[in-house]
């Protein structure tokens, strides 16, 4: 083998080796970074159920309080505790499984049961005394900051997506995602009635 053919076959090694590197280089970054979206959009989404599940747990606390005051308000009553009810059978949505079906239930029960609390802010209006009640005024700031906090989570939640998504769908990383079997996250798009907070000013 001629000296020519040996510097020739030398740099075609190292040509190959520079690009080998370079291309797990660029996979590794690559997957790392979808890897790190996708964590994102993961706890953002337990930061929105958490937030959901705090309203939850105050819900049982205001009911019991209005209860003491308008005890024939059954019907209101009932409708709220259905409602949670509903809440809790899909509260506990992972991450790892947020499609759009399964999304659009989560909001649909949400959404029932921010209705369900206008209702019973509605009735607490007709009680003067319940509405100057210390430990009610407590539970009512509580829950109007507890609705700000899910808007803000809902938001961050979205924001995380679109970056993840968009990512994803990018060329080249659309085929790495492809073949690491990543796939697009559904955003959360409650409808008008569900993104309005129950009013819980008096």
């Amino acid at each position: 083998m001629s000296k020519k053919v040996k510097i020739g076959c030398l740099v075609a090694l190292v040509l190959f080796v520079i690009f080998a590197l370079s291309m797990f280089g660029f996979v590794k970054n690559t997957y790392n970074g979808m890897v790190t979206l996708d964590e994102d959009v993961n706890q953002t989404w337990a930061q929105v159920q958490n937030v959901y599940q705090r309203r939850f747990d105050l819900i049982p606390n205001l009911v019991e309080t209005v209860k003491g005051y308008a005890k024939h308000e059954q019907e209101t009553f009932q409708a709220v505790t259905e409602a949670r009810s509903k809440v809790g059978g899909v509260t506990q949505l992972r991450a790892e499984d947020l499609t759009p079906e399964n999304l659009a239930k989560f909001q649909q029960a949400q959404a029932g049961l921010s209705g369900a609390m206008q209702r019973l802010m509605v009735v607490m209006e007709r009680y003067p005394d319940l509405k100057a009640n210390q430990n009610f005024i407590r539970l009512q700031d509580e829950l109007a900051g507890t609705e700000n906090r899910i808007a803000v989570e809902r938001k961050r939640f979205n924001e995380a997506v679109q970056r993840y998504n968009r990512t994803i769908r990018q060329f080249p990383q659309n085929i790495l995602a492809g073949i690491f079997g990543f796939v697009q996250k559904p955003y959360f798009e409650a409808d008008q009635q569900a993104q309005t907070a129950p009013k819980v000013e008096f």
